[in-house]
């Protein structure tokens, strides 16, 4: 082993703003484990998510452990907890690196750089989130981490900025096919508790990326999330095939923005259903769908393949909402998509959002209706958050203490509260029954109107379609030792690379 640095401790923050944190692992950054394992580092993995008193977590890690190099990654909602993790190993484990990749930090790094290319001041919001997140951790890890962990692990600070097709750090299409399968062995497998149809169930992706324009969507301006990258259906099948071996799982749910982009996707499907013919098993599978592109073969190919749910983000029911967030897909084509799938037996969750640019009382109520006419079999409604990465962030115009986003195809206006993304907890909230907060405002609705109206649609569908609400799981407790003998992180928190398991 000749690496100067050998061992690296990567972390999962919490997800406190989930119904329920252990139902999907986090795919991203078990495929960096994995790609560090199979250049010979040794790997130990903290897995956060679920545990209430995550930073005595931590503490007693780096109490425990001679760990100097870390590697975190998060999304949007999880930053703040990133930023507490970061602090906390800064303050018990001296002269430590810290990486962080993942979702905001990408995203916010694309906003940085319209910023700079527009000629915005380094004050702006973009800008003004970079800065402080390289005062807090010594590496910036912006596109596909599989291929830059190991130029983080040798750069002593800044940004690595692979968000770029022409990048080397951009993973290709045959590249992302022969990565080794994410390091779920460094995760407690069976902690996770997500079920389709009562099969024990896991996440996979099948590919990256959603070429749409969707404004409310983040992503739609960075290569990272805009340009599709898709693993071959061999591929795919082989992870399924070492997932049915390893852990029996015969439910899977694919994470993919849109399966049906795939154009290869019934040949897919048509390998799924040969592998249970040979394993003489029966899968249940669920993902999601754009609705424009779903036709009669591939509902049929995804029902032979085990197929049972799809989601779709319809996100409305009113049609110029539809065409202010840039959907591609009209009221009609919506209805017909959930119509397929009924004939073919297969379920819907609609994927439901109000707050966008126009939103009304009248536009509420036209996605009411509309799904009270479609009926789906399960339904989610959201709040707007104004992710960066989203034309709703990066084109945003700031005025005063607000920013605002125009459509550019009517005009109408959608106003953002000022927001600090490495502090604010509770921006977000994911509690379908109440206690959501909105951050967004439009010329007809103020943040109460709208969390009145969604609290107001998600009760009276639910109740005329009989749909009960999802129930939340609270946070476990870690048992912090407070410094009393030895300290010892159960296995289902913290595991490492055991080289003889491999």
């Amino acid at each position: 082993m000749t690496n100067k640095i050998n061992h690296i401790c990567l972390i999962t923050p919490p997800s406190p703003f989930l119904l329920d944190e252990r139902v999907f692992m986090h795919i991203g950054i078990l495929k960096v484990a994995a790609v560090l394992e199979q250049r010979g580092y040794k790997v130990d993995f903290l897995d956060l998510s679920g545990i209430d008193n995550y930073l005595n977590v931590v503490e007693d890690y780096c109490k425990a452990h001679s760990t100097k190099t870390f590697g975190l990654t998060a999304s949007t909602p999880q930053i703040p907890f990133a930023v507490h993790i970061a602090h906390t190993i800064r303050a018990n484990c001296k002269n430590s690196k810290l990486i962080l990749g993942g979702p905001h930090v990408t995203l916010m790094h694309t906003a940085f750089k319209r910023e700079m290319k527009n000629g915005l001041d380094k004050s702006d919001r973009a800008a003004k989130d970079i800065t402080q997140l390289n005062k807090i951790f010594d590496v910036l890890v912006c596109g596909d981490g599989e291929t830059m962990i190991f130029d983080a692990l040798e750069t002593k600070s800044g940004v690595i900025d692979g968000d770029n097709r022409k990048s080397v750090y951009f993973l290709r299409n045959k590249q992302f096919s022969e990565l080794p399968h994410p390091a779920r062995h460094l995760l407690d497998v069976d902690s996770y508790r997500y079920q389709i149809e009562g099969r024990k169930s896991v996440s996979l992706i099948a590919q990256l990326g959603c070429p749409f324009q969707c404004t409310f969507c983040s992503g739609r301006n960075s290569p990272f999330l805009r340009n599709i990258r898709q693993r071959s259906s061999e591929s795919v099948v082989s992870e399924m095939r070492s997932l049915y071996n390893d852990y029996k799982f015969t439910g899977f749910m694919f994470y993919d923005d849109e399966l049906n982009v795939n154009k290869k996707l019934v040949e897919l499907l048509n390998q799924i259903t040969d592998l249970q013919d040979e394993i003489g098993e029966e899968f249940r599978l669920r993902g999601f769908v754009k609705a424009e592109l779903f036709t009669e073969a591939q509902a049929e190919a995804m029902y032979r393949a085990g197929f049972r749910w799809l989601l779709t983000g319809f996100e409305s029911g009113d049609e110029r909402i539809l065409t202010n967030i840039k959907k591609n897909a009209t009221r009609d084509d919506n209805t017909r998509a959930v119509e397929i799938a009924k004939k073919h037996n297969l379920k819907v969750k609609a994927l439901m959002s109000i707050g966008h640019a126009g939103e009304s009382y009248e536009s509420v109520e036209n996605t009411k209706k509309w799904l009270l006419e479609v009926e789906p079999e399960e339904f989610d409604c959201t709040i707007i958050t104004t992710y960066p990465g989203s034309p709703y962030f990066d084109d945003a115009i700031k005025e005063k203490d607000y920013y605002t986003y125009t459509s550019d195809l009517t005009g109408d206006r959608l106003y953002q509260s000022s927001i600090d993304y490495l502090s604010e907890l509770d921006y977000y909230k994911g509690d379908p029954d109440g206690g959501y907060i909105s951050y967004v405002w439009t010329d007809h609705m103020t943040p109460a109107d709208l969390v009145t109206a969604r609290d107001k649609l998600e009760k009276e569908v639910r109740a005329a379609l009989q749909i009960p609400y999802n129930g939340a799981r609270p946070a476990a407790k870690y048992e912090h030792s407070m410094g009393m003998g030895n300290i010892s992180i159960p296995s289902h928190i913290l595991r490492s690379t055991s080289w003889g398991s491999q």
